[in-house]
């Protein structure tokens, strides 16, 4: 790699970060409530998965001690 000055380096991030397309505000929105909900459902599926599971296990211990 070739080596640059400082102030080269600062106009090449300027330029760079003007090739950035930043999302809007509507966009952050969308994105912040489709997280919360697929979070929430992930830990619904689990807490389901890990009732399924202490159940069946419950069943099968109690089963072979009585």
């Amino acid at each position: 790699m070739a080596k640059v000055s400082p102030l080269q380096f600062i106009q090449q991030v300027r330029t760079e970060l003007g090739k950035v397309v930043w999302p809007s505000r509507r966009e952050v929105m969308l994105t912040t409530v489709m997280v919360f909900i697929l979070a929430a459902l992930a830990a619904t599926f689990f807490s389901l998965a890990d009732m399924a599971i202490r159940t069946g296990l419950s069943v099968v211990v109690g089963g072979l001690g009585g």
